[in-house]
């Protein structure tokens, strides 16, 4: 079990993170330890404003590149809520668990989180757009 840390998020996503939390039906054993530890993020989060939350933070639909720390290799994803999900276009669900792994870290965290074989670790590299930033606060 790997720990948690304090992650920041808006009072916004918060709100709407904990309804899908409650209303989500669970399909597997792996589905339900990914909700745990989101909603056990979500207990002990730095709940901020949408214009307080740094420029450095994964937020919801932010658009990062990552580094995975086992191979090298970059990509750049888009953190979406579950029903824009769509890996092949980049956009990694909060509920798959890299997504809950990134959600709240700041550039320059690396992230971690279990996989059959072990354990998956990647680098956030960069945050090339984040909604609060951007001064997009209703997305």
């Amino acid at each position: 079990m790997l720990s948690v840390r304090t992650i920041h998020v808006t009072g916004q996503d918060l709100v709407r993170l904990r309804q899908i939390i409650e209303f989500m039906r669970p399909q597997s054993p792996r589905d339900s330890e990914n909700i745990r530890r989101l909603r056990r993020a979500l207990e002990t989060a730095d709940v901020k404003e949408p214009a307080d939350i740094p420029r450095d933070v994964v937020t919801m639909n932010s658009r990062v590149t990552v580094c995975d720390m086992d191979t090298g290799e970059r990509s750049v994803y888009t953190l979406v809520y579950p029903e824009r999900a769509d890996y092949r276009e980049g956009r990694i669900s909060v509920l798959a668990p890299m997504g809950s792994a990134m959600l709240g870290c700041r550039a320059g965290d690396t992230v971690e989180w279990g996989v059959p074989k072990g354990t998956k670790r990647m680098l956030i590299e960069e945050i090339h757009y984040q909604p609060e930033a951007s001064g997009d606060f209703h997305m």
